[in-house]
């Protein structure tokens, strides 16, 4: 069985001490690849030397919405900078989005860097990961008007509706991403997901965030995507081989081989 994880940030100094024994449970639970959204130019170093280290960790390089504020036009320059001088080196553009949920200050500025990420994925064919939170309305406004069969992605840590989840498919190009709030009790994040086809649908851990039940409230790692499989599986009433055969197929049709 093979399973991946699709978006992880384990480069943060919370594993600094833990990496090597962070990487060997995630072999141990069958984790093959881990793939690694970026946050911002502070944090390119740490996680370019963690995948150079490490052949199971894919890089992307983005800005995420979290780190636009009234310096956002210099701190993009940065991140083209470091995705135009080798975008060989990158497996997406990410992670990038509109973020709604704690701050609408910079909101026109947080279109503006999106929508420019976007265009620089399909300069160079790369895939996207989206961060969408309280803001599909403003993700889906960017996607309709710049969507066509060079742009390709996944909606990372996908909490929608079945509308919404219908919305990506017909894009045609779109995966939903889907992690330990799957396991969560009352999140109702089961009871869409149950009516959306595996093929439209990959599995991430976002660690250190969002650890799975009976995890929640610590530090989620790689690893425990395997729960998130289990979950899904229960919820589809498959075995978690299938599970771990589809999810992992879909990601490399948005990633590659």
């Amino acid at each position: 069985m093979q399973l991946i994880d699709t978006h992880a940030h384990i480069y943060l100094e919370d594993f600094k001490d833990s990496i090597d024994q962070v990487l060997e449970e995630a072999m141990a639970h069958s984790v093959s690849r881990i793939y690694l959204p970026n946050i911002d130019s502070s944090t390119v170093q740490s996680m370019i030397e963690l995948a150079a280290a490490n052949p199971q960790c894919h890089p992307m390089m983005g800005l995420h919405p979290g780190s636009v504020d009234e310096n956002f036009e210099s701190e993009l320059k940065k991140i083209e900078d470091h995705l135009f001088s080798e975008p060989s080196k990158y497996a997406a553009v990410g992670e990038i989005g509109i973020d709604l949920y704690w701050d609408k200050t910079f909101k026109e500025q947080q279109i503006e860097v999106f929508e420019t990420q976007l265009q620089w994925a399909k300069e160079l064919a790369l895939p996207v990961v989206i961060h969408v939170r309280d803001s599909f309305e403003e993700v889906f406004s960017s996607i309709d008007k710049l969507n066509d069969d060079r742009l390709r992605g996944i909606f990372h840590c996908f909490t929608g509706t079945l509308d919404q989840a219908r919305h990506i498919m017909d894009y045609g190009g779109f995966m939903m991403g889907i992690g330990g709030i799957l396991t969560f009790k009352n999140s109702g994040l089961d009871k869409v997901v149950k009516d959306i086809p595996l093929d439209y649908l990959v599995l991430e851990t976002d660690s250190p965030y969002l650890a799975p039940s009976p995890h929640r409230g610590k530090q989620n790692r790689p690893e425990h995507v395997e729960l998130v499989a289990k979950r899904l599986a229960e919820i589809k009433e498959v075995e978690i081989e299938l599970v771990a055969e589809q999810t992992s197929t879909n990601a490399f049709t948005i990633f590659g081989e």
